[in-house]
This record gives structure tokens, C-alpha cells and sequence, in this order.
């Protein structure tokens, strides 16, 4: 398996339910500004809406540093609808839902689970030249802490912004980092 870490998007044209409407998207919205793109596997489910609600709790928090957050399944945008109008979780949701019902999306990112139809969890941040910065999938069981992703984008936006510099482990906006050079070498 080849990594996808710093290459673009594929080109992709969906709809998403956004604020209570359908909006059309494409690869060329994640263009600009970071970006951050969740996939999960299905509408009406039991860990997704944790997650999402979870990331709509974080929304302002994302988009206060320039951060576009989309959800992304294989149900359609309808779908999506319903959901958000059926669920108080859900209704939280301020970020567009994106529908991939042909798979096209999840299959460009790597986590189709073919023989379901269904993504695996998969986390993206995206810089704003379209480049794939992070990339983190989990089996379907397994949670993701929206806290612990806003994180990992202050650090991609930290490295991306200083050149040299480097975000150890467990590093916050404030923190030290590392400037990796030969003295470093065997002294942390």
C-alpha cells in the first residue's frame, strides 16, 4: 500500500446537505484553506454520530484558524436530510455533509470497504494547495476525538508556516519545537 501523504485530491463533483440546503462540491472548494475531510460509514448509525456531533462541537474552533470541515458517506445528501432533521446530534451540524453514493470519493481517499459499500473512518487534513497532510483511518469500532484532530491541524499549519521547525510529540500552539539538525541527533 502506497501512502497518500502529500499528494493532491482527485478531482471529485458531489452535493452536500450544508445549513439546510443542497450545495454542490468539488475538489476545487478544498482549494485556498485547510481543509479537513471525515469519512464515516453510514447515516443512522451508532459511532458516527458521536463523531460528527463531537466535530460540531469543535466547528467554531476549526474555522477560527481557517478550517473547512466536511463529512463525508456513502449515503446520499437526502439521506444526510433526514438525519439532520431527525437527530438533535446531528442538527448540531454546521459543516457540509457530503454524499458519495457512487463511492467515488471514498474510493479517491482509500477507504471503501467494498464488499459493504460503507467508508472506514478516515481523517484528512488537506493544506491549501490541495495536499494531503495527514491521513488516519480507523476500523469501524474505534472513535475519533475531534480535540486530538484540531491538534494535529495546528501542527500542520505550525510546520507549513515554519520552515525547519518540527512538532514533537503532544505539542500545542505555544509549545517547543524541534529543529531537526546534527546536534539533535541521539539528545532527546
Amino acid at each position: 500500500m502506497s501512502s497518500i501523504i502529500n499528494t493532491k485530491v482527485k478531482p471529485f463533483k458531489a452535493t452536500a446537505f450544508h445549513q439546510g440546503k443542497f450545495v454542490p462540491v468539488s475538489d476545487q472548494d478544498l482549494l485556498g484553506k485547510w481543509s479537513v475531510v471525515v469519512f464515516y460509514p453510514a447515516d443512522f448509525t451508532f459511532v458516527c454520530p458521536t463523531e460528527l456531533g463531537d466535530l460540531a462541537d469543535f466547528y467554531a474552533k476549526f474555522q477560527e484558524i481557517g478550517v473547512e470541515v466536511y463529512s463525508v458517506s456513502t449515503d446520499t445528501h437526502f439521506t444526510h436530510k433526514a438525519w439532520h432533521d431527525a437527530s438533535d446530534t446531528i442538527k448540531k451540524i454546521n459543516y457540509p455533509m457530503i454524499g458519495d453514493p457512487t463511492g467515488t470519493i471514498t474510493r479517491n481517499f482509500g477507504v471503501m470497504i467494498e464488499e459493504e459499500g460503507l467508508a472506514l473512518r478516515g481523517t484528512f487534513v488537506i493544506n491549501p494547495e490541495g495536499e494531503i497532510k495527514v491521513a488516519e483511518i480507523h476500523d469501524l469500532g474505534i472513535g475519533r476525538s475531534a480535540a486530538e484532530l484540531f491538534r494535529k491541524v495546528q501542527a500542520a499549519q505550525y510546520v507549513a508556516s515554519h520552515d525547519g521547525e518540527v512538532c514533537p510529540a503532544k505539542w500545542t500552539p505555544g509549545e517547543k519545537t524541534l529543529a531537526p539538525s546534527l546536534d539533535l541527533v541521539g539528545k532527546i
